[in-house]
């Protein structure tokens, strides 16, 4: 499905005076970790036994976020089994996404610089599972062919908060086995309970999987609010319960939020998978897809616009329907066969639907503006940010000076400017 020109007519057209800008740079906490090759390598030595993967086939996991350094990080534990006398390989471990397909997700695990050629050892994807338990609830417990017939799993995830619900487990080591390594089928019928089970369901599942799967240790990644390695741990399966929850607690100290207390519109240059599992962070937005809003603390926010997506979303415009309004560029740039799938597997309708589409970037931010409640277009509080994930530096209308100005962690960068549009309309 491909969009041309849509003619819209609204009162008064679309020349209407917008409000200046100013570019501010929020003080997060900045927790980093120096040098993650030799804490890795420290931790495997101190928490495993390295003659225990001797001679040992062992399958490392890659998720389909982007991960500060992931690649490095892999490559660190690559050699450090290999030292160790093990046979290690890859497998991507991502529920639905690239289309639950084993070649789409080739294609993700690849757009993060992790192919056999850079890492030395086999890229094996398979989108066939075995069931390896059965819940009380009568759930089945999947594991993916591939890394069930291996001698030992390495699980590899980002510890943070989820998209789509809260509890004392969210996104992680836990969410990597049920989802992850359940491939499609696992993925699939975890989401089929609700968003308001998951974390009553995650513990359970992942109390089953590594007492019948293979699981020889984890990588616990945390990052800070400017998308940076802050910690990474290794950690033995029967550490992977209590340590999570004390991971997620931390994790949700050091995430980035928008500096005001209100939104009339917020511009979102781009969203994707690789961004968030919902295209925009709702830890950002405080708008989940699942709808359980309790938990997610975030500004009001009039209008969302969205400008396209990223390159390594690879057509997956999961969250395209959490925004108001967007451009014929970013929806021509989603693949809604994948968009489809990815929702229809987390059993959420909302992200994949589509918001008004307007011709250019400049449209869309005047339609925004003209749906907002009592607002007027040049007084607006207007928020410009690249992604939910790079929120250190942003663009605020000059409506929200009054709130930032004289806070210890707020530096103002410029002064006020017009926004910028080429003559055809698209945002500079």
């Amino acid at each position: 499905m491909k969009l041309d020109h849509i003619d819209v007519e609204i009162v008064d057209g679309y020349d209407i005076p917008l409000p200046k800008m100013v570019k501010v740079k929020q003080h997060f906490k900045r927790e980093r970790l120096e040098n993650p090759a030799n804490t890795i390598i420290s931790e495997m030595n101190n928490t495993l036994v390295p003659s225990d993967f001797k001679g040992k086939r062992i399958a490392i996991t890659i998720g389909s976020r982007g991960i500060a350094q992931l690649a490095s990080i892999i490559q660190t534990i690559i050699n450090q089994l290999k030292k160790w006398g093990a046979q290690p390989f890859i497998i991507p471990a991502m529920g639905s996404h690239g289309g639950a397909k084993a070649k789409g997700q080739e294609d993700i695990v690849a757009g993060y610089g992790i192919t056999e050629e850079k890492m030395g050892v086999p890229v094996l994807s398979s989108l066939e599972v075995v069931q390896v338990a059965t819940l009380s609830n009568g759930m089945p417990v999947y594991c993916d062919r591939i890394a069930h017939e291996s001698d030992g799993i390495v699980v590899v995830n980002r510890v943070k908060p989820h998209t789509d619900f809260k509890g004392d487990y969210e996104s992680g080591l836990l969410k990597m086995i049920g989802i992850g390594l359940g491939d499609h089928k696992g993925a699939t019928i975890l989401h089929s309970y609700g968003f308001d089970q998951m974390s009553t369901l995650l513990p359970q599942l992942g109390e089953a999987f590594i007492r019948n799967a293979p699981v020889a240790f984890g990588v616990a990644i945390l990052e800070n609010a400017f998308d940076e390695l802050m910690k990474v741990e290794i950690l033995r399966p029967e550490q992977f319960l209590p340590r999570e929850k004390e991971l997620l607690v931390l994790a949700k100290e050091n995430i980035a939020k928008l500096p005001v207390s209100s939104i009339d519109v917020l511009i979102i240059e781009e969203i994707g998978k690789d961004i968030s599992g919902s295209g925009m962070d709702p830890n950002v937005t405080g708008i989940p897809g699942s709808g359980l809003t309790e938990g997610f603390i975030a500004p009001p926010i009039q209008k969302i616009v969205v400008l396209r997506l990223t390159q390594n979303a690879h057509g997956n415009g999961t969250g395209i329907g959490l925004a108001d309004v967007s451009t014929i560029r970013c929806i021509n740039q989603i693949d809604w066969g994948i968009t489809y799938t990815n929702c229809i597997t987390a059993a959420v309708t909302e992200p994949a639907k589509m918001p008004i589409v307007m011709n250019t970037d400049r449209e869309a931010l005047v339609v925004a503006l003209k749906t907002c409640a009592r607002v007027s277009s040049e007084n607006a509080k207007i928020v410009r940010i690249k992604n939910t994930l790079e929120l250190s530096e942003i663009d605020v209308s000059v409506s929200c000076l009054p709130e930032l100005q004289g806070r210890e962690d707020i530096s103002i960068l410029s002064d006020p400017q017009p926004l910028q549009f080429t003559g055809d309309g698209w945002l500079i």
